[in-house]
């Protein structure tokens, strides 16, 4: 026999045995005890769940499919975790998942995946957390897709865990998701080549939070009504691009320590500021009100992003060199731009800057590039983000005077952020965030 038949002919067998043996249950909460269906069942096989609650904190040891029908529970009694998983190839879906233990130290999860748990799938759930909602451990190749998991807000913030936390997880994707109420929506620690994109998360401490993680896709991902929209830190080579984030409190996208990292066509919009005014034109109290803020982070690529209606729309400190910084969008924030360095940085890349709705120039070539340099902040800035008392003074004769001698002799202004190629009209994002 040709080894090519031969070969068709073993793997019809094995998809005969395969399709011949995984069995399907269907099974009630009054009927049947689900640990026991568990136990007993055969590897591959799916349980199906008819509506109603169990009462249970299972543990998976064996690839299966637990799949909910329409009304179907699971109740972890308020104690330890509702599911752990400890087989690979095992799919948890269209479940509302409830009710574990509260206790952050023991890492109570609604969902569990332990470390042996490989290809992992969570899809469609409705989970409630008191404490973390699902945690990887160790694992890899995880699909946690199109769960909605909400935090009890009668926690504070501080106390509750994590929507999704992955720690040293790899090549897993987590994707349409919504998140609320926990403490952050996304944490990530230690993980390497993981994918989030499209989920959307609100009133939490933190949307997306990295820690010591390399390698990380953060696309199409939408937060709103957090302290900090997405906190990037001691992290490196991220692709953090068409994300939108809106009305947070601190800061909309935070780099801290991010090195190699690319952050394009996001969307930051509205962070509030202590003298802002929300839509019922009543005051926003508190935060720091940065679109962007990078904190001694080097060689980056920020291109292609808007961050608009902010109380400051980029503000760099502690080192924040060698960054390319081009083709952005500065619209309407109260400052621009908050810079104090001992050397000038150049924010354009080939004839290209960004686009300032302050800018006062002119393009008498018409060429779409101001003719004269953007450079936002001047010696008074310095010194009023040095000696905020000295404000009272702000529109004084002799601070007047100063920034009329800057203007006529350059050389006199500090060192500062300079755009040599201020566009004349909005750099254009990509077509969703249009």
């Amino acid at each position: 026999m040709p080894f090519v038949v031969k070969s068709l002919l073993i793997i019809l067998a094995m998809m005969i045995h395969s399709a011949t043996y995984a069995a399907t249950l269907r099974v009630n909460p009054e009927t049947h005890n689900l640990a026991e269906v568990i136990d007993n069942v055969s590897d591959g096989d799916t349980i199906l769940l008819e509506a109603g609650e169990y009462r249970a904190n299972l543990l998976i040891e064996k690839p299966l499919t637990l799949q909910g029908l329409s009304g179907a529970i699971i109740d972890g009694g308020g104690h330890g975790d509702v599911l752990r998983i400890l087989s690979a190839d095992v799919a948890v879906k269209n479940l509302r998942l409830r009710n574990s233990g509260a206790n952050l130290t023991d890492m109570n999860a609604v969902v569990f995946i332990e470390d042996t748990a490989y290809r992992t799938t969570i899809e469609d759930n409705k989970i409630e957390s008191s404490a973390f909602g699902i945690w990887l451990q160790n694992t890899e190749e995880a699909m946690i897709v199109n769960n909605r998991i909400q935090g009890d807000p009668a926690i504070r913030s501080q106390d509750r865990g994590n929507g999704i936390h992955l720690f040293n997880t790899r090549r897993t994707k987590v994707i349409g998701n919504t998140i609320w109420n926990t403490r952050d929506g996304i944490y990530i620690d230690t993980s390497n080549h993981n994918v989030l994109r499209d989920n959307n998360m609100h009133h939490l401490r933190y949307g997306i939070h990295y820690m010591y993680s390399y390698h990380n896709d953060i696309i199409g991902n939408r937060t709103h009504n957090t302290r900090t929209g997405y906190a990037l830190m001691q992290s490196k080579y991220l692709t953090v691009t068409g994300n939108r984030t809106e009305n947070d409190k601190n800061y909309g996208i935070l780099m801290n320590y991010i090195l190699y990292s690319t952050i394009s066509d996001n969307l930051v919009s509205d962070i509030s500021h202590g003298s802002s005014t929300g839509k019922d034109n009543k005051a926003i109290p508190g935060g720091e009100g940065k679109a962007l803020f990078v904190y001694n982070s080097q060689h980056n690529e920020i291109h292609n992003n808007t961050f608009a209606n902010s109380g400051i729309g980029i503000h760099l400190t502690a080192g924040s060199v060698n960054n390319q910084i081009y083709n952005n969008n500065f619209m309407k924030n109260r400052t621009q731009v908050k810079y104090v360095a001992t050397n000038t940085q150049e924010w354009s890349k080939d004839g290209r800057g960004n686009y300032w709705t302050d800018y006062l120039g002119w393009d008498l070539d018409a060429d779409g590039v101001g003719d004269r340099p953007y450079q936002p902040n001047d010696g008074v800035d310095h010194v009023l983000w040095k000696y905020p008392a000295a404000k009272i003074l702000l529109n004084s004769p002799a601070i007047q005077t100063l920034r009329w001698v800057q203007e006529q002799f350059p050389v006199l202004r500090p060192p500062g952020v300079k755009d040599s190629y201020p566009r004349m009209n909005p750099a254009s994002l990509s077509e969703d965030l249009q």
